[in-house]
């Protein structure tokens, strides 16, 4: 019976110490660390890749497809509280990726991104789309058009890398 007692206390005074050493700090009550696989995809920013998970998204279809968790009261975000990632759908330059409207660091950087679908108009010639304000512009002189959606995608960006494409 002391062999048990001692061993409980032992193991009390362990955990202790793990929840002083990892959820008494600056943490708070988030508990101690750990790690999961995940794909982790790129997007563009500014030129340069990023790299984002994509973790939940409030159309149900999109996260079978996607393997993401459907989180329905995404929906109710307002698109106010939430950034552009341009998704080109039909044709498009070798090498097309999502592009986004923003990335940590910036003033208006958040995770929660609503679609736009960007589409190129027949007898444009698709070109590898990597800024924001690019798409814009080729929207404006008409090669292409974008369509808001109230798809609500939660991909934070973990990897700014700022690291330019050549010719950017």
């Amino acid at each position: 019976m002391k062999a048990i007692f001692i061993v409980a206390a032992l193991g009390a005074a362990v955990a202790t110490t793990a929840v002083s050493a990892f959820g008494g700090g600056g943490m708070g009550s988030m508990g101690g660390f750990g790690s999961i696989e995940r794909p982790a995809m790129h997007g563009y920013y500014d030129g340069h890749k990023d790299t984002f998970l994509s973790t939940d998204v409030s159309d149900k279809m999109q996260a079978v497809e996607m393997h993401a968790n459907y989180a329905p009261m995404l929906g109710k975000v307002s698109m106010a509280d939430t950034d552009d990632i341009y998704l080109v759908q039909g044709a498009a330059a070798a090498g097309q990726i999502p592009v986004f409207g923003s990335e940590p660091g910036d003033p208006t950087y958040t995770p929660l991104w609503h679609e736009d679908l960007v589409t190129w108009k027949s007898g444009s010639t698709p070109v590898l789309l990597v800024r924001d304000d690019q798409i814009n512009s080729l929207a404006k002189q008409g090669k292409l058009t974008v369509k808001k959606t109230h798809v609500i995608l939660n991909c934070p960006i973990v990897s700014p890398t700022k690291t330019k494409l050549s010719g950017s």
